[in-house]
């Protein structure tokens, strides 16, 4: 896969040395792709662990293809709990810039093993000086993305109603005609209640908000906006997306016990129980790639034919703002062995 070429400067023996790399999204896009036609064999299967086993050998391997010097700062969990893609994990060649990277292989399993919409697999990083992703710890996150058109007139302090009065006048439309992504779970029978009682439409989720996060950033997607309570790590990968897309997104941590609180002091400063935006989850040059594995909001899934296979990706990036949807024929993927 190539190596990075751009500017770079290298003190080395009192020297500035210029090494020249390339935007790495294009190598991203193979990653998550490899990730996504591994597990996509899974689909439909109720094999939520091998599908994930897939996801997570297909991304690790293409990631170190790559030329860098890689870093896994939010993966599958902590090194003693899980065997690949652990925060902390160094993958890539060795030779290269610093990369930190925030991987979900496969965000959805019960969506993937249950062949169910919105499955996908994600990934965003950057370049250690340009760009920073928080490493965030492994909790809850409340949690409301919008669109470039809403940006700067949501605030997570105020009551859903007041949010949603908010969207319907950036966004032109009614408020009935908006509608809100939010996880099916008895902890938001409150917030769902809520937003129905304004008028607007509930689009439930019964797993994984990344995607519809994603969704929640395009006009386009039927989506007009993200709330609710879900996965810290799933909300790094998410601010990543609002910063490439020009959207916005607000967070506060939710803690389940104390260790949690005490644990995100040690690995971040400041005041752990803030208001977090967009730039505090995600900032400076980020980029950030997804392939869907089952069809859902934003992407279409691994579909298959003779002799080849289909993948549609969307890669971001936040210095340029460019936005690009990818379809991929995958001519030579035959068999699982074609990309192990």
């Amino acid at each position: 896969m190539g190596s990075f070429k751009g500017e770079a400067v290298i003190e080395m023996d009192h020297r500035a040395v210029t090494a020249k790399f390339k935007s790495p999204h294009l190598d991203f896009l193979r990653v998550t792709e490899r990730a996504a036609l591994l597990s996509a064999r899974w689909v439909g299967k109720g094999l939520k662990h091998e599908a994930d086993d897939a996801a997570c050998k297909g991304m690790r391997s293409a990631l170190n293809e790559l030329d860098i010097n890689g870093t896994i700062v939010i993966g599958e969990g902590e090194m003693d709990e899980a065997p690949m893609l652990y925060i902390g994990e160094k993958v890539g060649s060795g030779d290269g810039p610093e990369v930190e990277i925030a991987v979900d292989p496969l965000e959805g399993t019960n969506l993937c093993a249950n062949g169910m919409p919105n499955a996908i697999a994600v990934l965003a990083g950057c370049v250690k000086g340009e760009g920073k992703l928080l490493h965030a710890p492994d909790c809850y996150m409340d949690k409301i993305v919008v669109g470039p058109e809403c940006k700067g007139a949501i605030d997570l302090s105020v009551p859903a109603r007041v949010n949603i009065t908010m969207m319907h006048k950036c966004l032109g439309k009614k408020v009935d005609e908006l509608t809100i992504g939010i996880l099916d779970r008895p902890r938001h029978e409150d917030l769902i209640r809520e937003i129905r009682e304004t008028g607007a439409r509930v689009h439930l989720i019964s797993d994984g908000d990344l995607s519809v996060a994603l969704a929640a950033l395009d006009p386009d997607s039927g989506v007009d906006g993200l709330m609710g309570i879900g996965g810290a790590p799933e909300g790094v990968i998410s601010a990543a997306a609002a910063l490439c897309y020009g959207g916005e997104m607000q967070a506060k941590f939710v803690w389940s016990f104390p260790e949690e609180r005490e644990r995100a002091q040690g690995m971040f400063g400041g005041d752990v129980d803030r208001i977090l935006h967009t730039t505090d989850l995600a900032s400076g040059h980020v980029q950030f790639c997804a392939t869907g594995i089952t069809g859902g909001d934003m992407l279409k899934g691994v579909r298959y034919r003779r002799d080849f296979a289909l993948t549609e990706s969307i890669l971001m990036r936040s210095k340029t703002g460019t936005i690009r949807r990818i379809q991929t024929m995958h001519r030579n993927f035959k068999r699982q062995e074609d990309l192990d």
